[in-house]
């Protein structure tokens, strides 16, 4: 059965989308811990982040670099954070995080209430940075 990401990259469920390429998917949290949290997900479903070869592996965090350096121009941040837990969807995935100090990653911090219009706002600010 397909991941809750492989819906959203099928586009059977509305998101956020920062970017894509033929082999990655970028889309705003929709449970973020901070404005402009992204996710960054392969386009072929693997539960495991290191089980994916090392090719896409490494194509992966070179695609996460790109949308976290449009993040860092469009986000007021120190940096952008990085995580991989992978346990609440099977489908492997990088969080992208903009931080001032590091309390800003911390997953147990309560999530932010964002109407539509401020996704969109964000989305499309960071999208303005990329390329």
């Amino acid at each position: 059965m397909a991941t809750i990401f492989s819906k959203i990259i099928a586009g059977e469920i509305p998101c956020y989308k920062i970017a894509e390429s033929d082999k990655y998917f970028a889309f705003l949290d929709i449970n973020p811990v901070s404005k402009g949290h992204t996710l960054v997900v392969p386009k072929q479903e693997t539960d495991y982040i290191f089980d994916i070869e090392d090719d896409t592996l490494g194509g992966m965090m070179v695609f996460a670099k790109k949308v976290a350096k449009a993040i860092e121009k469009s986000i007021k941040c120190t940096r952008v954070g990085v995580a991989v837990m992978g346990l609440e969807v099977p489908h492997a995935h990088i969080h992208l995080i903009p931080i001032i100090k590091e309390s800003d990653m911390y997953f147990c911090n309560p999530k932010l209430k964002l109407t539509t219009e401020e996704f969109q706002e964000i989305a499309a600010s960071i999208r303005d940075f990329l390329n």
